[in-house]
């Protein structure tokens, strides 16, 4: 089996409404799809959200990038994906998320043609349920609180709360947030790297009392091997997130015993492919994890599902971002439920794929064999 033709899409998706993290708003998901299309008739499917703050990519440059990918992919076995993966490395250094559009898509042909669910053809099982958080934007106490009792309302068994602005301010968030919801549903807090390492542990241990079940990225990336202080003195487990891309990252990570939880995205780790290796290596460290994303559709995220499907190591799921987007211009792939619940098809492969017509709209590029 070879590659014979591969396609890049801008895709560009609006949100409902402005998402505010620490690092900054989005409006857009200014995602990139990619086709690879096989000799054999079998076609594989896949997505990025690019974050220029955490990534170091943007929708253009992914989109640019793909390019040269693309190009060297072609003619390649798309069951080798290890050899891929090397060939991906090989033409440029970083650029994770355009590399696990291109990797996604790649085990898409891979479950295909084993006739499997990719959750199985990973290794795993469909017996865990899965339940997604939904997260509340960075804002206003005031509307962070109101945003809060909607979510819950909603049915949702789990709170994510977008912090990192100054300890003060996000303490008084999370007290207005909890006087809005009540003491008992869990809420877990994202600070995107925002505080400083004594803020970071002064600003957790204020928030001990308020029933957090884990505390995302504290510090910036760059500071990692303070996080392990952090962790050690936080009442708050505490989740890396930017600071663990790759399986270098994880391995170095443990080494420091800097935090109690990984968060896992396919557009940190390049895709499936070092996903995986992360896995291993926190299950090895009796880590536990949670399988999150960036602003991806249902095509992404239907991949970052059947992921967290191959280990009873992943307890986690940060599964919305489709959720927030105006089209969902996916056919498949998983499906929400009451209480957040996400479940996934059964067919081979993703189980999904993106609606042909609305590539036919989209800005692209092909590589032909």
């Amino acid at each position: 089996m070879t590659i014979e033709r591969i396609e890049i899409y801008q895709a560009p998706v609006k949100l409902k409404e402005t998402f505010v993290i620490a690092l900054g708003p989005m409006e857009y998901a200014n995602n990139v799809l990619v086709v690879i299309s096989t000799g054999n008739g079998i076609t594989g499917y896949g997505e990025c959200s690019p974050f220029m703050t955490i990534n170091g990519e943007s929708m253009e440059t992914a989109f640019y990038v793909g390019k040269y990918l693309a190009r060297a992919l072609l003619a390649m076995n798309p069951l080798d994906i290890e050899s891929c993966s090397v060939a991906m490395d090989k033409v440029i250094y970083g650029n994770s998320s355009i590399k696990s559009a291109f990797d996604m898509a790649l085990y898409d042909i891979a479950a295909r043609e084993a006739g499997l669910p990719l959750y199985a053809y990973l290794g795993g099982n469909n017996g865990k349920t899965l339940y997604t958080d939904y997260t509340v934007s960075l804002g206003k106490p005031e509307k962070m609180a109101k945003d809060a009792l909607k979510i819950k309302e909603a049915g949702y068994q789990s709170i994510k709360v977008k912090l990192g602005e100054s300890k003060d301010a996000d303490i008084e968030r999370i007290k207005r947030i909890r006087e809005a919801v009540g003491p008992d549903i869990p809420l877990r807090i994202d600070a995107n790297q925002g505080w400083g390492t004594d803020e970071a542990i002064e600003t957790l241990k204020a928030l001990g009392p308020y029933n957090i079940q884990f505390c995302e990225e504290p510090i910036p990336r760059w500071n990692y091997t303070e996080l392990g202080r952090v962790n050690q003195e936080s009442p708050i487990p505490v989740m890396a997130d930017e600071s663990c891309a790759d399986h270098h990252d994880a391995k170095r990570l443990i080494a420091l015993d800097a935090c109690r939880l990984f968060n896992l995205k396919l557009g940190k780790s390049s895709g499936i492919f070092k996903a995986l290796k992360i896995i291993r290596l926190a299950e090895q460290a009796g880590i536990k994890m949670q399988v999150g994303g960036f602003l991806e559709s249902r095509l992404a995220i239907t991949a970052s599902a059947h992921l967290a499907l191959a280990s009873e190591h992943i307890e986690y799921c940060d599964f919305d971002s489709p959720l927030m987007l105006n089209e969902d211009p996916v056919i498949g792939g998983l499906t929400y439920h009451q209480k957040g619940r996400v479940t996934l098809p059964e067919a081979p492969g993703l189980g999904a794929r993106p609606d042909l017509q609305y590539l036919k709209g989209l800005t692209g590029f092909s590589a032909t064999l």
